[in-house]
């Protein structure tokens, strides 16, 4: 094998395939990215066996071939390069050889037959999105999944189509964020769960693209095709819970507050809180305040009050103060309405004039 590329063109989908590698001492070959020349086109790809990826770039091929060479090491190479124009690969001895007009390199090469093959979905189940809804879905949602894969079902992100909107979806137990990205015309398709470790090597492999996606769904099997890139993630069996159910139907009472007052509030109370991240919410409605409690036997206690516009009934509840602050990165609006529907109810949090992000937090027992 023997090509020149653009050097940006090869370092930028060297990186996204980097990203997939696998760490797998067991499976040496899956650190590797397999690379493979043929006409004017050189096909790049990786997997760790749950996600897999596969870009095209075209290149000036002198000789057809194959290799496969480690991530790390070939992604390195070409991030410290400089400012070349161009690379050349070549073969030599089953080695990858990468040169520039400055530098040359060998690197230690796997047998690219040992390489896995990459599983191509071609299924009428699927959607197409703006790439960018389809990143702030999971982002809007994502912190809220479990940790822990003792229940895969939790451990990832749930999508289906609801009407003219497509909802993403995430739980694990303690709290629940749903996201709804409305589409141009009502998509129908069968539900899936992304494995959450998944989910953010998707973010960050798109992340950059702005242009749409098609979303290829098979059974067991999730793919994001857009221009020459293919990725391919495994889906998460089981059944994700009954989540509408959580939903409070009433409320007693409602607080908005601007947002930035209550990430400094909150950033005061860490100092505070106890190993259970303990705060105390409560509402003054003569007042028009809520205000936030934390306490350590060992540090202190601090009170923070944040000026309100309140609805209904005074009210105290204690919450992990990580479960309501994961929410905010996600969110760009300046206000948030907290509502509340009694004494150890869920605390659902929305955001003011739109309606399609619903995040609830069970409180905590004192």
């Amino acid at each position: 094998m023997k090509i020149e590329s653009v050097k940006e063109k090869l370092a930028h989908a060297v990186a996204k395939a980097e990203k997939v590698t696998g760490r797998n001492a067991s499976l040496p070959i899956l650190k590797c990215i397999f690379i493979e020349a043929q006409d004017n086109s050189l096909t790049i790809k990786a997997t760790n066996l749950d996600l897999g990826i596969e870009i095209q770039i075209p290149v000036k091929v002198t000789e057809k071939g194959q290799v496969a060479a480690p991530g790390t090491i070939l992604n390195g190479f070409l991030s410290n390069v400089g400012n070349e124009k161009s690379i050349i690969l070549e073969t030599i001895e089953n080695n990858l050889h990468v040169s520039t007009s400055k530098n040359s390199t060998i690197i230690k090469s796997f047998s690219p037959e040992e390489f896995p093959s990459i599983p191509r979905i071609e299924s009428p189940n699927g959607f197409n999105i703006a790439s960018e809804d389809f990143i702030e879905g999971l982002r809007s949602v994502s912190y809220s999944s479990a940790t822990s894969t003792i229940k895969p079902e939790l451990s990832s992100v749930k999508i289906y189509p609801e009407g003219d909107s497509i909802v993403f979806v995430a739980t694990d137990g303690f709290r629940l964020a749903e996201k709804k990205v409305r589409t141009k015309k009502g998509v129908d398709f069968p539900a899936i769960l992304v494995p959450i470790k998944n989910v953010s090597e998707i973010i960050r492999i798109i992340d950059d693209i702005k242009a749409e996606i098609s979303i290829l769904i098979d059974k067991n099997q999730m793919a994001i095709m857009v221009d020459d890139l293919y990725l391919v993630s495994r889906t998460t069996e089981g059944n994700f819970p009954n989540y509408k159910a959580i939903f409070p139907k009433e409320f007693t009472s409602e607080v908005t507050i601007l947002k930035q007052d209550l990430i400094n509030s909150l950033k005061l109370s860490t100092i505070f809180t106890d190993t259970f991240n303990h705060v105390k919410l409560t509402v003054h409605s003569k007042e028009k305040q809520m205000e936030i409690i934390s306490k350590n036997n060992e540090v202190g206690e601090n009170s923070s009050l944040i000026n309100a516009t309140v609805k209904g009934d005074d009210l105290s509840l204690n919450f992990n103060f990580r479960y309501i602050s994961d929410a905010f990165n996600s969110l760009k609006a300046d206000s948030l309405t907290f509502m509340f529907s009694g004494t150890n109810t869920p605390l659902v949090i929305k955001v003011v004039n739109d309606d399609s992000f619903s995040y609830v937090v069970m409180p905590m027992n004192r």
